[in-house]
């Protein structure tokens, strides 16, 4: 396909395209996301959607179009005015679905019918999901001893920034988002080295450069209080709760300096703690040494997996996205009644 035609397509394109085919061929919609990290996670998706006669095909814009990465770039430059029935989008929601139209793209993402978001920040937040992260431990070391209680710590990490994120999305809905912007918040909520036998010193210094930085931004917005409180009650509508509030921090930061060290850290524990076994149990040194050696070629790369794990589609987000889409669907092929699963596979 040349570079015109590529720079050119459009939902008028793909559905032209499907009318040539028989009558009883599948249906393709085109659904164009951010990077090559974003293919496997609208996969997962959009494959529990699909039917005898409707199919996906998930893809990135053009090479050329591609040079411009990001949501941004993406939406203005491309697909704002292209997507439609037959060629959907499918983006991070950012911030841009809490502070509901306070930006241009904002306002794009919550009118187009045509561009689906993930409700969390990033699809890191939801591979991030905490009641998967225990399972995606015992996937890495082969090991399912439960040492860390990945959902309670990040409840009360969730919890414990809750305050302040209201604070940034209060921000982000007024003109004077700079004045307490995305690194600013992420600089007070920093957790720093993790240890795991010193995850609550951790937390409690957590809360308490939270509740510092919350009574610096009530000094300097005295008359803020009654928006503040209207802000957190429509976070709350929106599907934000105290206890999740990690699912819509910036993803890129959940997942490296948050999720990762401690997964490190626990994994490391659980991969000594087979070593052992297996040295505990071997006959002799022979036995030893191809135990050990068959077990770490076992051993999985945290990163890796967690960017291959769907223990998301439990998630709120997770259906929410679905059901969305299951409702572009039914208004399109209106007799089918199509539906999202009522449970997806974990």
């Amino acid at each position: 396909m040349g570079k015109r035609l590529q720079e050119s397509l459009s939902s008028q394109y793909f559905e032209a395209a499907n009318k040539l085919n028989s009558k009883t061929a599948r249906h393709r919609i085109v659904a164009y996301v951010e990077s090559y990290d974003d293919v496997f996670f609208w996969r997962s998706v959009l494959s529990g959607l699909e039917t005898p006669q409707v199919y996906f095909q998930v893809t990135l814009p053009s090479r050329s179009q591609k040079l411009e990465r990001g949501k941004k770039a993406v939406l203005m430059n491309l697909l704002q005015e292209r997507v439609g029935e037959d060629m959907i989008a499918c983006v991070d929601a950012d911030y841009d679905y809490l502070i509901q139209g306070a930006t241009n793209t904002s306002k794009t993402i919550l009118a187009n019918p045509y561009i689906f978001h993930t409700y969390a920040y990033a699809i890191e937040n939801l591979q991030c999901y905490a009641p998967s992260l225990h399972d995606l431990c015992v996937a890495i070391t082969l090991n399912d001893h439960a040492i860390f209680d990945f959902e309670e710590y990040m409840r009360q990490f969730s919890q414990a920034i809750f305050p302040l994120f209201v604070w940034s999305i209060w921000h982000y809905r007024s003109p004077n988002y700079n004045k307490f912007t995305i690194s600013n918040f992420l600089t007070v909520i920093e957790l720093g080295n993790f240890s795991l036998a010193h995850a609550n010193e951790l937390m409690q210094r957590l809360r308490h450069k939270v509740a510092r930085k919350v009574d610096m931004l009530k000094r300097q917005n005295p008359t803020a209080r009654q928006s503040y409180q209207a802000v957190k009650e429509d976070l709350k509508r929106l599907g934000v709760t105290a206890d999740t509030t990690y699912l819509y921090i910036q993803g890129h930061h959940l997942f490296d300096k948050v999720v990762v060290p401690i997964m490190n850290k626990v994994c490391s524990q659980l991969v000594k703690e087979r070593e052992d076994e297996i040295r505990r149990d071997s006959m002799h040194g022979t036995q030893r040494r191809n135990e050990l050696s068959c077990y770490s070629h076992s051993v999985t790369d945290i990163t890796m997996m967690l960017k291959k794990g769907t223990g998301y589609t439990l998630s709120e987000p997770f259906r929410r996205i679905q059901a969305d889409i299951a409702d572009f669907l039914n208004k399109k092929f209106g007799d089918e009644k199509l539906s999202p699963p009522a449970e997806s596979a974990g």
